[in-house]
């Protein structure tokens, strides 16, 4: 329903909206006046009666009737009643009401000018498009090649022979290593790292030390990925590793050489897949997962947060714990393991432990 810091004003440079102006703009039913002022958006707990607020489940609806909300974007699957002087605007879905709002209040973000700025440095073998925008302290190895319209930030380094696509944009601090592949419309946040060596090592011959196996491959991003800010995604020992169209990955994550990531697939802050890890199209993979060598995660799959995977998981199955299982077998195993003082007291009263339990 919103965070402490979810106030935003409607839109830059305007000072509010009627209810029938958001109404018309959201093509929702208008319950109530049209005329009532809104100036911003803010979640419920935190709203006034010139706010706009949210209501996405029938568990927020006592949440309503307590606030002083002045109106509210509701799910029509919900019944709300908005009460005197207030409003409610019924839509299919209110988070995706929400979004067409954020979408219009966010301002601009600052981008480079088009074209290069003065202090980046850009090889003379690579092919930068004239509609780019390279800001200042970016580095552009030889070979390498900039769609139209693609973005680098201050400090971006790029390495040689890579490729990024139209309209793709590389936030502050982005490293993209040698002969990596990011496609069209792909966003990659601060100070992540595309293309570093994999994580690879033997035994010396002498058993004295430890000897680094190379990293030959590289790293392919498909259309409408989004990388976010701190992740790390390492080339392949031999071919690529592979992120699928529309995945989108948090912050601080780790992918490991040579997995393939499927179709728009979630993998949220703080997970880590080790080496040559499968996962499915549509999986998702919440906060803090752990996934051990070569395994499998099978398309549409989820996975708890804070879960480690030993095991290959089935399409379409949930499965959470460490290590990780079928949802119900988890919650059973907890379950037990609830009751087992009480189980262990009544065995002992009863004897069947011996004297010495």
């Amino acid at each position: 329903m919103g965070g402490p810091n979810a106030q935003s004003t409607l839109e830059t440079g305007r000072a509010g909206w009627t209810t029938g102006e958001l109404a018309r703009r959201l093509n929702a039913e208008l319950r109530g006046p049209s005329d009532l002022a809104i100036t911003r958006v803010e979640g419920i707990d935190r709203a006034d009666e010139s706010t706009l607020t949210f209501v996405r489940d029938a568990k927020h609806v006592a949440s309503w009737e307590r606030s002083r909300a002045g109106a509210a974007v509701v799910s029509r699957s919900i019944e709300v009643v908005p009460g005197p002087g207030r409003a409610v605007l019924i839509v299919d879905d209110a988070d995706i009401a929400m979004i067409t709002l954020l979408e219009a209040m966010t301002p601009v973000r600052h981008q480079p000018g088009a074209g290069a700025h003065p202090g980046a440095c850009i090889d003379p073998d690579a092919e930068v498009h004239p509609e780019a925008r390279i800001g200042p302290g970016v580095v552009v190895g030889p070979g390498t090649r900039i769609g139209a319209r693609a973005v680098l930030n201050a400090n971006v380094v790029v390495g040689a022979n890579v490729r990024i696509g139209e309209d793709s944009e590389l936030r502050s601090g982005v490293v993209v290593e040698d002969r990596c592949v990011i496609g069209r419309r792909v966003r990659i946040h601060a100070n992540a790292v595309i293309g570093a060596d994999g994580f690879g090592y033997r035994p010396s011959p002498d058993g004295r030390g430890l000897v680094k196996i190379p990293h030959a491959g590289h790293v392919e991003i498909g259309d409408d990925v989004e990388i976010g800010a701190n992740t790390n995604i390492d080339r392949g020992k031999f071919g690529p590793t592979v992120i699928g169209e529309g995945s989108k990955i948090d912050n601080l994550v780790q992918i490991g050489h040579n997995c393939r990531i499927g179709r728009a697939c979630i993998i949220c802050g703080a997970c880590g897949l080790s080496g040559s890890v499968v996962v499915g199209d549509g999986a998702v993979l919440a906060g803090g997962v752990g996934v051990a060598d070569s395994m499998i995660i099978g398309a549409g799959a989820r996975v708890g947060a804070g879960s480690g995977v030993m095991d290959n998981i089935p399409d379409g199955e949930a499965w959470v714990g460490y290590p990780a299982m079928p949802v119900r077998q988890t919650m059973r195993i907890i379950a037990s393991m609830r009751q087992a003082p009480d189980v262990f007291q009544r065995l002992k009263r009863t004897g069947a432990l011996g004297p010495d339990a």
